[in-house]
C-alpha cells in the first residue's frame, strides 16, 4: 500500500527540455515550448500537405503513448513498481508528484501538441482547393483530426481534471493567456462533441485498418467516455456497437495480441511503429542482461495474481523471470523497437459493457456476467458467478486490473470509481489529479493549479 508524502510547495521555473534529459529510454522528443501553445509548422494547401498534417498529428499521439503516458497510468497504482532512483519515477510511484515532474510535464505538453495539430487541420481543411482531393478524403482526415482532439482532451481530463479548451490553432505563446480552465464536465462535453463529429465524418471500418481512426474507434472511445461519466445506458450502447462488429474478436491464447501483434483482431485502435520510427518503451521493462534498464517492475502482488491459475490464467505470459527478477514482456520487440501502443482493445469494450450493465438503474446481472466471463474464458480461468451486484462490480474491477496490467488503465480506473483511498491508501483526493506544469502556472495568472500543489 502506498503512502502519501508531503509535496513540494516551492515551484521552480525550468527550461522545457531540461527534465526530459533524465528520460533515456526514448530518444525522440519534441522541441516543446514551456506552455501548451505549440505552433503548427505545416501549411495545409493541398491533398499532400493535408495527409502530411494528419500523420504529424498521429505522431504527436505516438509521442506520449510510447513512453510516459503508460507510466502515469501504471506506476501510480498497485500493479507496477519503480525499480530505480530517478526522482520523476519515484514521485509517481509514491504518489508525491511535483509540478515540475518530467513525466507529467512531458505528457501534458505533448498532448497539447497533438491537439494543436488537430486544430490546424480542422481550421484549414475546408479552405483547401485541390481537384485531386475528394470530399470523402477531406472528411476522413477531418474526422481523424476530431478524433485525435477528442482523445487528447479525454486524456488530459482524466489525468488533470478540467483544462483550458483551445479549439483554434495556436501560433504564438500568448494565444492561451486569459483562457481559464474549464470544468471537468465542460471538458468532457467537448470530448463528446468532437467524437460525435468524428463518427459522422469518419469512414466505416474496413477489415484491416486499426492504426488510424475509423467509425468504430470513435464509438469505442465514446463508450469509455460515457463510462467515466457514469452514463451507463450510453456506455452499454456504444460498447455493444463495437462488439457487434465482425472486425474485432478476442484472440487466443492471450499472448497472441502482443507476441504476434500488429493490427490483430484484438485491436480497435493502436499506434504502430517501425524501425525508422521506434517505440523503445520495452527498454524500461527489460533487465540489463537483455539491454534494458529495468526501471518498471511488476509488483509482487501482481506477480502472485498472474501466477494464480484461477486469477491470471494464461495472462501470466506478460511476465518472465523468477524470484526478484520478474519482468514485464508486453512490450517485447527488443531487437526492433516496433511494439504498438495499445490504445483500445476489444477486451476493454466487453468490460465497459459489463460494468455499465451491472451499474445501470435496473442491473442486467446475466449480461454483465456474460461479458465478464468472455474475458475470463479467453484467459482460461473459471467462470465467475454471483447474484450480488457489489460482488460483481468488484470482480469487474479485479478483471480490469489483470487484463490491462501494463496498459494505462489501473490508476485512472481507481480515480474514476473513487477507490484510490481504499486500494492505495491515498485518501487525500487532491492528489488523485496530476499537477499542471509549474511553468504554465507561473507564466499565466489565469491558469489555476490543482488543489494541493
Amino acid at each position: 500500500m502506498k503512502t502519501m508524502k508531503k509535496l513540494y510547495k516551492n515551484l521552480i521555473i525550468i527550461a522545457a527540455l531540461s527534465p526530459l534529459l533524465l528520460f533515456t529510454a526514448c530518444e525522440d522528443f519534441l522541441d516543446l515550448s514551456p506552455t501548451n501553445s505549440i505552433p503548427s509548422t505545416i501549411a495545409i494547401t493541398n491533398k499532400g500537405t493535408a495527409n502530411a498534417a494528419i500523420i504529424g498529428a498521429y505522431n504527436s499521439v505516438q509521442n506520449y503513448y510510447s513512453n510516459y503516458y503508460i507510466t502515469l497510468g501504471t506506476i501510480t497504482a498497485d500493479n507496477v513498481s519503480y525499480n530505480g532512483t530517478l526522482s520523476q519515477y519515484l514521485q509517481l510511484d509514491q504518489n508525491s508528484v511535483s509540478p515540475d515532474n518530467a513525466g507529467t510535464v512531458y505528457v501534458y505538453q505533448t498532448i497539447y501538441a497533438g491537439i494543436n495539430s488537430a486544430n490546424s487541420i480542422i481550421a484549414a481543411i475546408g479552405n483547401v482547393s485541390d481537384p485531386l482531393f475528394t470530399e470523402a478524403e477531406k472528411n476522413k482526415i477531418l474526422g481523424e483530426a476530431y478524433f485525435i482532439r477528442a482523445l487528447g482532451y479525454f486524456d488530459l481530463a482524466r489525468g488533470w481534471g478540467g483544462v483550458q479548451l483551445q479549439l483554434n490553432p495556436t501560433t504564438d505563446l500568448g494565444a492561451l493567456s486569459g483562457i481559464k480552465r474549464s470544468t471537468l464536465a465542460q471538458t468532457y462535453d467537448q470530448v463528446l462533441a468532437d467524437l460525435t463529429k468524428a463518427e459522422e465524418l469518419l469512414p466505416e471500418d474496413d477489415s484491416t485498418t486499426r492504426n488510424r481512426a475509423q467509425k468504430n474507434a470513435a464509438r469505442a472511445l465514446r463508450a469509455r467516455l460515457h463510462l467515466y461519466r457514469e452514463e451507463w445506458g450510453e456506455a452499454e450502447t456504444y460498447a455493444t456497437s463495437v462488439i457487434n462488429s465482425t472486425k474485432y474478436s478476442l484472440v487466443k491464447p492471450f499472448k497472441t495480441f502482443f507476441t504476434s501483434p500488429f493490427l490483430s483482431s484484438e485491436s480497435v485502435f493502436e499506434l504502430t511503429f517501425t524501425s525508422n520510427d521506434k517505440n523503445s518503451y520495452w527498454n524500461l521493462w527489460y533487465p540489463s542482461t537483455v539491454g534494458g534498464q529495468y526501471t518498471l517492475k511488476p509488483s509482487d502482488a501482481l506477480v502472485a495474481k498472474l501466477n494464480d491459475s484461477n486469477v491470471g490464467g494464461t495472462r501470466k505470459d506478460i511476465i518472465q523471470g523468477s524470484g526478484n527478477s520478474v519482468y514485464g514482456v508486453l512490450y517485447n520487440t527488443v531487437s526492433t523497437s516496433t511494439d504498438p501502443a495499445y490504445v483500445i482493445r476489444i477486451a476493454e469494450l466487453y468490460l465497459i459493457r459489463a460494468e455499465a450493465r451491472i451499474k445501470k438503474t435496473s442491473p442486467d446481472i446475466s449480461g454483465a456476467l456474460s461479458d465478464l466471463n468472455k474475458i475470463r474464458d479467453r484467459a482460461d480461468i473459471p467462470d465467475f458467478d454471483s447474484s450480488d451486484k457489489n460482488v460483481i462490480i468488484q470482480a469487474i474491477e479485479d478483471e480490469n486490473s489483470i487484463e490491462f496490467a501494463f496498459e494505462p488503465h489501473r490508476w485512472f480506473d481507481l480515480v474514476r470509481t473513487k477507490r484510490v483511498g481504499t486500494v492505495l491508501g491515498l485518501t487525500n483526493t487532491d492528489y488523485w489529479l496530476f499537477p499542471l506544469p509549474a511553468s504554465d502556472i507561473l507564466s499565466d495568472p489565469d491558469v489555476e493549479q490543482n488543489p494541493g500543489y
